[in-house]
């Protein structure tokens, strides 16, 4: 099955193309031109062999932001040119990591650094989107786009269950666009620090190993889940995760705990 990578930067995508060139190896590209070309760099899609030669060639001397099984998009980069605003809180964003989504094995996840910051637009974004959950002491602001988790910080954008690599780009152009256009308002909007529901406690649950091993103290990766969505019991508790043989899931579990605003 082929795999797609991407990368934080336009060089390294130079990069890996000349790689790929000088070894006489087959690749395409998908584009984020024009429509997304502020939210993303050109994937690449190899056959697996490929991968592994781009890996003993370059060493370490090439970035991208990971791998993961290549699945068609079922929508395309919109053909206009992004929205531009006269003032851009968002920036560009640059995609860091490229992975399988841990809650779900059929999506993947992202993590976007972002030129900007969007600290001071999470509480008119609070106003007016009721149904996200806005922690003022991360800053976090976690929402969900259909089945997608998105928790957005100050200079980062985490997306859960994103399809595959065009549909990220097209989350992360949707919330570049919301961002600034909120902001653009923001003499019209009473900025909002209330903090309402967090998503459910299942979101927790399909982060941890689901063997409910019992070292947390619970009887089950359930309850547990439940206990520290709460904020009643420590992420950390839950030792396969962080000393153990489910160190993988670490990353993400602590990334939508800090999402929830119910991090150590």
């Amino acid at each position: 099955m082929p795999v797609v990578t991407s990368f934080p930067t336009e060089a390294e995508f130079g990069r890996a193309v000349s790689l790929l060139a000088g070894c006489g190896l087959s690749h395409r590209a998908i584009s984020p031109a024009p429509g997304y070309s502020l939210v993303g760099v050109a994937a690449l899609v190899v056959e697996p062999e490929a991968r592994g030669t781009m890996a003993f060639q370059s060493g370490r001397d090439l970035v991208c932001s990971g791998w993961v099984d290549y699945r068609p998009a079922e929508i395309t980069v919109p053909e206009a040119a992004p929205a531009a605003f006269e003032e851009d809180v968002f920036g560009r964003a640059a995609i860091m990591v490229l992975a399988p989504c841990v809650a779900d094995e059929t999506k993947i996840r992202i993590v976007a650094h972002i030129s900007g910051d969007l600290t001071e637009v999470f509480p008119y974004l609070n106003a007016e989107m009721k149904q996200a959950s806005y922690n003022v002491h991360g800053p976090t602001f976690t929402f969900m786009d259909g089945y997608r988790m998105v928790s957005a910080y100050s200079r980062r954008i985490a997306v859960a269950k994103a399809d595959e690599i065009v549909d990220a780009w097209r989350v992360l152009e949707d919330i570049r666009q919301r961002v600034n256009e909120t902001w653009a308002r923001r003499h019209q909007i009473e900025p909002s620090y209330e903090r309402r529901e967090r998503p459910p406690a299942l979101e927790i649950y399909k982060r941890l190993p689901r063997t409910n091993c019992g070292q947390c103290g619970e009887r089950a990766c359930l309850a547990f889940a439940v206990k520290v969505h709460g904020g009643a019991a420590n992420v950390r508790r839950c030792q396969p995760v962080f000393d153990g043989e489910f160190v993988h899931l670490k990353e993400a579990l602590l990334e939508i705990c800090a999402g929830l605003g119910v991090g150590p």
